[in-house]
């Protein structure tokens, strides 16, 4: 349970759901975190689960979708840690409505947190990877990202963009040993999925050959092999973590 030994880890919309798993498994598997969300307590409080497993953890309240704050909240790493060696990109909201009712606000605030809020990270990030000569970034998109899905065009949109910078993030940065990737999970059970009335998480569940939902627990376990030293020969790819719903 070593793969992430001493790395520095970042990961942003830590406080709860994917994010919070996420970074609770780079801890068991040896990392450092430094926590990023707008709820601070939330993040503080994933902090001291880390803290409980004997590994270190700071807290850090940002806006991703401020390119300011998202290079203070890189600073911030560097300064406490010395160096940033795996950033995950999981901070985004939804904002669903149907095309015709959806108003400038809703795409605006989705495409800004979701797609721009990646972008910002992802610059912030790329330069001390850069001087390191190594750096893993993973990016947390969406299989609505790949295959749309009805009153939610601008969160598909926002992570389909995720991917086409996913692609082209990692032919830039592949020859300074900075690996790439995206993650695209399908139904998920978090707080949100599990709030849905029974019926329709059964309809979701006739979607998904494997017919039930996923946990974090698979979305984290693919972050840690994507930031682990087996998957060094892997950048630019889409990782599908949705029980063979798109195939």
């Amino acid at each position: 349970m070593n793969e992430l030994q001493d790395q520095v880890a970042l990961v942003t919309g830590a406080a709860r759901g994917i994010g919070r798993t996420i970074a609770l498994k780079f801890a068991e598997n040896g990392a450092h975190l430094v926590l990023s969300d707008l709820d601070l307590a939330g993040a503080e409080g994933v902090a001291r689960e880390i803290e409980a497993l004997g590994r270190q953890a700071i807290s850090v309240e940002a806006d991703v979708s401020n390119l300011e704050q998202a290079d203070q909240l890189v600073k911030r790493a560097i300064e406490h840690w010395g160096r940033i060696d795996i950033l995950v990109n999981n901070a985004g909201i939804t904002r669903d409505s149907s095309l015709i009712r959806m108003d400038e606000s809703q795409w605006d605030m989705v495409i800004r947190v979701n797609l721009k809020g990646t972008f910002n990270c992802l610059k912030a990030a790329t330069r001390p990877m850069m001087k390191q000569k190594k750096g893993r970034i993973i990016n947390i998109s969406s299989v609505v990202g790949v295959m749309g899905n009805a009153g939610q065009a601008n969160y598909a949109a926002s992570k389909a963009g995720v991917i086409g910078l996913t692609k082209s993030a990692a032919k830039e940065l592949a020859g300074r040993n900075i690996l790439v990737n995206a993650v695209a999970p399908g139904f998920i059970e978090t707080e949100m999925t599990l709030a849905l009335p029974e019926k329709i998480i059964e309809n979701y569940k006739t979607l998904i050959p494997l017919q039930r939902l996923g946990r974090p627990e698979d979305v984290a376990e693919v972050c840690v092999f994507l930031a682990g030293p087996h998957s060094s020969y892997i950048t630019g790819q889409v990782i599908h973590v949705d029980g063979g719903m798109v195939m």
